[in-house]
């Protein structure tokens, strides 16, 4: 599920990232998507690719990794970020939802340590 009003599109400062076209209120569920998760072989193998930027942990005690499907992957990274994201282990997928109001045309931001208002640094050089 994606709400209709979210799309991708160039992004001032990191490529591309996802923006609304609509406002959307605080707390509200904008994407569920299912992910394709590997274990530790297939991560170790995705760490020497271009992937490696898109995947997540998922369940870091067993070691293992996603790839999220439809936008997830796509979302940028800030400490300053308007949305969260929450896994769901049992059922396999990832929720996006908002953090705070955010208005038409606003990049959507996801933080990449896991918790939305998390100000450790990450592992590339962000902001």
């Amino acid at each position: 599920m994606i709400l209709p009003f979210l799309f991708f599109a160039p992004s001032d400062k990191k490529g591309r990232g996802i923006f609304t076209s609509e406002n959307i209120e605080e707390n509200t569920v904008i994407e569920i998507s299912p992910v394709i998760i590997m274990n530790e072989a297939e991560r170790k193998l995705l760490d020497q690719t271009l992937l490696h930027d898109y995947i997540f942990e998922w369940q870091p005690e067993q070691k293992k990794c996603c790839v999220a499907l439809g936008y997830v992957s796509l979302y940028n990274h800030s400490y300053q970020s308007n949305c969260e994201y929450i896994m769901d282990y049992e059922e396999g997928f990832i929720t996006i939802k908002t953090m705070r109001f955010i208005n038409k045309n606003e990049e959507l931001f996801i933080n990449y340590n896991g918790d939305w208002d998390n100000k450790i640094p990450v592992w590339f050089d962000a902001e």
